[in-house]
C-alpha cells in the first residue's frame, strides 16, 4: 500500500524524468526505502510514454527481478531469427513490458503527491528543478533522467522503427518472438522486422532500420508493414496503436566531452548518462541495474549520488569499447545494404555467448570468435577501424 502523504519539507529525491529510467527508480525506492520522499516529474500525464521495452532472461540477475516481474505483459521461453542465409531458434527467454504497466505500479506504489504529471522539468540543478510553469522542487538530491540530451560529442548511428499492435482476422500462427526478420528488401541501411505475439489475433509488429540518419517517414513504415502482414498471409482487422522512436548507436566519441555538454547534476541515468546497449539501444537491462543501486545506497545525498552514477556511466562507458567497435564495422565498414551481414555473422555464433553479447558480459574468448570467420565486411575497411576503434 501506498504510504501517507509527505511533510511539507523538500523532497529527500527528485527524479526528473518519468520515464522507464526514472520510473525503476522510484518503483525500487518504494519498495527498499519506502520512509523516503520521492518525487517523480513527468511532461506527459502519463509515466513511461507510448513503448513497448523487451529484454532477455540474462540481461537481467535473477537476485533483480522482482523490480520488473510485475511489468512484464508477455513471457517466451524462446524466439526465432530470420537471416538470407539461415533462421534460428534461441532458447534465452524474452520478455516485454508495455508502457501502461509501468503507468499503473507507480500509480498503485507511490502516494499520489509523488507523482507529478504534465509538468517538464526544464532546468536541473543540485538541490532543485525548475518546471516549464516556473514551479521549483526542491530536493535533498536530484536524479536527471530527461532522455538523451546533447549527444553531439559521440559518434552515432540510429536505430529508428515504427511499430503497430495488429488484431488480425485469423491466427497469425506464431508461439514466440521473431527478433530479427532480415529477409525483407535492404533499405536505408539494415533493415528487419521484429514480431512480438501477444495472443492468438494480436501482434505487435516493427519496422526497423538501422540507418546512418535518424530521419522516419512512418505513412512509409505502416505501408511495409501492412506489405509484410500480407506476405505471412494475415489479414488485418484493426490497428490497435502504434509507436515510433530514433534511437542513437553509438560506435564513438569523447565521452568526457558529452558528459560536460549536458550541464546540470552528475546524477544522471538512462540515456542521458549513455547508459545504454550499445548494439541494440536496449535501456531496460542498466535502468534495473542502476535503480537497485540507488534504492540500496546507505544514504542518498546530491554528493554521493553525483560521484556513484558519473563512475557507473564511466565504468560502462569503457567495458562498450569492444561492442562500439561492432557498431563501427557495422556503420563504417559495410555498405548499406550490406550491413546485415555483420548480424548474420553474429547470430551464427554459439546460443551461450549471444546470450552473454546482448547481456553485455562477452568473454575475450566470446569477443575473439566474433572477429573470427569470413569476415562480414571487407578486411581493407576493417583494419582501419580496428586501428581507430579498439
Amino acid at each position: 500500500m501506498p504510504k501517507p502523504a509527505r511533510s511539507p519539507n523538500p523532497y529527500d529525491l527528485a527524479i526528473a524524468g518519468g520515464g522507464l529510467a526514472g520510473g525503476l527508480v522510484a518503483l525500487a525506492l518504494a519498495k527498499l526505502r519506502p520512509e523516503l520522499d520521492v518525487a517523480l516529474i513527468e511532461a506527459e500525464d502519463h509515466f513511461g510514454g507510448n513503448h513497448i521495452w523487451s529484454f532477455f532472461e540474462s540481461d537481467v540477475e535473477p537476485e533483480h527481478r522482482w523490480l520488473v516481474d510485475p511489468l512484464i505483459s508477455r513471457q517466451w521461453d524462446n524466439y526465432d531469427v530470420h537471416f538470407p542465409k539461415y533462421s534460428r531458434r534461441l532458447g534465452n527467454g524474452y520478455y516485454s513490458i508495455e508502457s501502461a504497466n509501468l503507468d499503473r505500479e507507480l500509480r498503485e506504489r507511490l502516494p499520489s503527491d509523488s507523482l507529478i504529471t504534465g509538468k517538464r522539468a526544464d532546468k536541473v540543478e543540485a538541490g532543485r528543478v525548475q518546471l516549464a510553469d516556473i514551479t521549483v522542487i526542491k530536493a535533498n538530491a536530484v536524479l536527471d533522467v530527461r532522455g538523451g540530451g546533447d549527444i553531439s560529442a559521440l559518434e552515432t548511428g540510429w536505430q529508428k522503427f515504427c511499430g503497430q499492435m495488429l488484431r488480425l482476422k485469423k491466427p497469425h500462427g506464431l508461439e514466440r518472438p521473431i527478433i530479427m526478420d532480415a529477409t525483407v528488401e535492404q533499405i536505408d541501411g539494415y533493415r528487419f522486422i521484429y514480431c512480438l505475439p501477444f495472443s492468438d489475433t494480436e501482434i505487435f509488429v516493427e519496422d526497423t532500420y538501422y540507418a546512418d540518419s535518424p530521419n522516419l517517414d512512418s505513412a512509409t513504415s505502416h505501408d511495409r508493414i501492412t506489405e509484410y502482414a500480407a506476405s505471412q498471409d494475415w489479414e488485418i482487422d484493426s490497428v490497435l496503436s502504434a509507436e515510433q522512436g530514433q534511437l542513437p548507436v553509438i560506435y564513438g566519441g569523447d565521452f568526457d566531452a558529452f558528459w560536460k555538454d549536458n550541464i546540470g547534476v552528475d546524477a544522471r541515468a538512462g540515456a542521458r548518462a549513455a547508459l545504454i546497449q550499445p548494439i541494440t539501444s536496449y535501456s531496460l537491462p542498466m535502468a534495473v541495474k542502476t535503480a537497485i543501486l540507488i534504492a540500496e545506497m546507505p544514504e542518498i545525498t546530491q554528493s554521493s549520488l553525483d560521484k556513484m552514477l558519473r563512475d557507473l556511466a564511466t565504468e560502462h562507458w569503457k567495458n562498450g569499447k569492444f561492442y562500439r567497435l561492432l557498431c563501427a564495422f557495422l556503420f563504417l565498414g559495410a555498405e548499406p545494404d550490406k550491413r546485415y551481414k555483420t548480424l548474420e555473422h553474429t547470430y551464427a555464433k554459439d546460443e551461450q555467448l549471444l546470450a552473454r553479447f546482448y547481456a553485455g558480459k562477452s568473454t575475450k574468448m566470446d569477443q575473439i570468435s566474433l572477429l573470427t570467420g569470413k569476415p562480414p565486411i571487407p578486411v581493407s575497411r576493417a583494419i582501419p577501424l580496428l586501428l581507430k576503434y579498439r
